[in-house]
C-alpha cells in the first residue's frame, strides 16, 4: 500500500493522509522542529494538545549528542524523548552545508568537516547518515543533500545537483530501520534547468516522497513562490511533497496554495524566545512599552494556555525579566497558531474554498500590520 493518498483537492492544493509506522498525518501539516529532540520549552503532552501530528528531529546533533548509539540501547528517538507519534529526522545535510567554515572537504563519497560541538573532525556520506537515522528509529529520513548558498556560482550549484543526485542513489540502497519512508530531497535553487534536472533525477529513483530543498535561504519571496509553485507541480501526484524550511503564516498558506504537503521551521519557538508572538494583530514584540497596561489575551479566541489564563501585560513582564514561563507560554501560543492555520487551511481544501480563506487571511495580516 502506498504510503500516501490525497483525499481532496482545492486548484493545485491538496489535503491528504500519509500513512507511518507510527501513525497517520493529516496534511498539510506543520512540523515543530524538535532539533535535539525536544522542541524546546514545550512537553510532549503539549504539543499533542496543540494539535502536532508530526515532529522533526536534526540527525547532526543528535548524532553528537547524545549519540545514535545511546539513543538506540534505550529504545529509539520516540522512546527516548517520549513522543509516541510520527517524526521525520533531516539528513544533517542542511546544518553541514549551511556552516560553511567547518567544512575541510567535500567530495563524490561525503563530506568532511569540524563538529560544532567540539571542533573535530567527522565525515557524513549517504549510508552513515542512513545509518544514524536506522539507529533513531525516525518514520521518515530524508537523503544526504548539498544545500548550496543563495550565491552560489551555476558551475558549483550544478556540481551540488549531480552530488545530491549521486548520494540519494546510495541513501536509497542502504538498509532502513523496519517501516521506515525515505523521502529524496530536489535541489538546483531557483535555477529553472538544475532544478527540473535535479527533480526528474529524484523521481525516477523511487521514493516515499519527496522535498523542494534550497529555498528559502534568502532568495526573493517571490522567486521563491514562484518556483516552488512550478516545481511542486513536477513531483509526482501520489507521494507527499515537502518543502523544507518555511513557517511563516504567509509562507504556509501560499506553499499550500502550490501544492505542498509539508513544511517545517524553527519560527515559532524561536520567535517565542525573542519576545514575540504570532497573532492576527500581526506579529506583536512583548518588550514593547504599549503592552505594559494590556489587559486582552495575545490573540481573542485562541485556545491556547498563554491566551486562556494571561494578558498580555502579564507575558510582557514575563518576558521582560526574563522568565522562563514567559518564553514557553510563547511557544505554545506560536506552535498552536501555526497549526490552528494549517489545520484549517486543509478544510478549506476540503471545502473548495482554500483561495477564499487565504486572501481572508492574508488581507487580516496585511490590516493588522
Amino acid at each position: 500500500m502506498a504510503p500516501f493518498d490525497v483525499t481532496a483537492r482545492d486548484g493545485a492544493a491538496r489535503a491528504g493522509v500519509l500513512r507511518t509506522a507510527h501513525g497517520d498525518v493529516p496534511t498539510p501539516a506543520f512540523m515543530p522542529v524538535g532539533t535535539k529532540g525536544t522542541v524546546k520549552t514545550v512537553d510532549p503532552d503539549e504539543l499533542r494538545a496543540l494539535g502536532t501530528t508530526i515532529l522533526l528531529g536534526n540527525t547532526y546533533h543528535l548524532h553528537f549528542r547524545p549519540g545514535e548509539d545511546l539513543v538506540a540501547e534505550l529504545g529509539g528517538l520516540h522512546r527516548f524523548m517520549a513522543w509516541d507519534g510520527p517524526i521525520l529526522t533531516d539528513s544533517g545535510g542542511f546544518q553541514v552545508f549551511s556552516l560553511r567554515d567547518t567544512i575541510t572537504g567535500v567530495d563524490d563519497d561525503g563530506v568532511t568537516f569540524r563538529s560544532v560541538y567540539d571542533g573535530q573532525a567527522a565525515r557524513f556520506t549517504p549510508e552513515l547518515v542512513a545509518e544514524i537515522q536506522a539507529k533513531l528509529g525516525s518514520d521518515i529520513a530524508m537523503c544526504l543533500d548539498i544545500c548550496a548558498p543563495v550565491d552560489v556560482t551555476r558551475r558549483d550549484l550544478e556540481e551540488a545537483v549531480r552530488r545530491t543526485t549521486a548520494w540519494a542513489r546510495r541513501q536509497r540502497a542502504a538498509p532502513r530501520a523496519d517501516g521506515q519512508l525515505v523521502f529524496g530531497i530536489a535541489q538546483g535553487a531557483s535555477d529553472p534547468e538544475l532544478r527540473r534536472r535535479s527533480i526528474a533525477e529524484t523521481v525516477e529513483l523511487g521514493f516515499d516522497g519527496y522535498a523542494l530543498g534550497g529555498l528559502a535561504i534568502g532568495e526573493s519571496r517571490g522567486v521563491m513562490f514562484e518556483t516552488a509553485a512550478w516545481a511542486a507541480d513536477l513531483l509526482p501526484v501520489d507521494a507527499p511533497r515537502y518543502f523544507m524550511g518555511i513557517g511563516d503564516p504567509e509562507g504556509v498558506l501560499e506553499v499550500i496554495e502550490r501544492g505542498v504537503d509539508m513544511f517545517d521551521c524553527v519560527l515559532p519557538t524561536r520567535t517565542a524566545r525573542t519576545g514575540s508572538a504570532l497573532t492576527w494583530e500581526g506579529r506583536l514584540n512583548l518588550k514593547n512599552a504599549r503592552f505594559a497596561r494590556d489587559p486582552r489575551p495575545l490573540d481573542e479566541g485562541c485556545a491556547c494556555p498563554a491566551c486562556r489564563r494571561f494578558s498580555r501585560a502579564y507575558l510582557r513582564h514575563l518576558v521582560n525579566q526574563n522568565e522562563l514561563l514567559g518564553l514557553r507560554l510563547l511557544s505554545l501560543h506560536n506552535l498552536r497558531f501555526l497549526l490552528e492555520l494549517t489545520a484549517n487551511a486543509r478544510a478549506a481544501i476540503e471545502r473548495g474554498e482554500l483561495r477564499a480563506f487565504k486572501t481572508e487571511a492574508l488581507e487580516r495580516l496585511a490590516a493588522a500590520g
